[in-house]
């Protein structure tokens, strides 16, 4: 299987950036986007370490950041990872 030839933009803003982490987070619990409430904390989904920590690779090969894998702990609804994100994307 061969690399796509165009790399997707990565999410820049901070709806984008909550649109993604929300669809990341849905993957991973086999549910739709749409049972995501961006206010809940990921914990009370059932994200385990495993998941979380697969999500934040997720966020630096997608937005280019490094992040410290305890970071869906400590910053743990996708609306406060989404702020906390875009905050560092516009720090770089």
């Amino acid at each position: 299987m061969s690399a796509p030839a165009v790399e997707p933009a990565a999410p820049a803003t901070a709806e984008e950036i909550r649109g993604w982490i929300a669809d990341r987070v849905a993957y991973y619990l086999q549910r739709p986007a749409e049972e995501i409430d961006p206010a809940v904390p990921l914990t009370e989904y059932g994200l385990d370490s495993v998941y979380a920590f697969a999500l934040c690779g997720d966020i630096e090969d997608a937005l280019h950041l490094s992040v410290d894998p305890t970071l869906v702990w400590d910053v743990n609804t996708v609306d406060a990872l989404a702020a906390h994100l875009s905050g560092l994307a516009r720090g770089r």
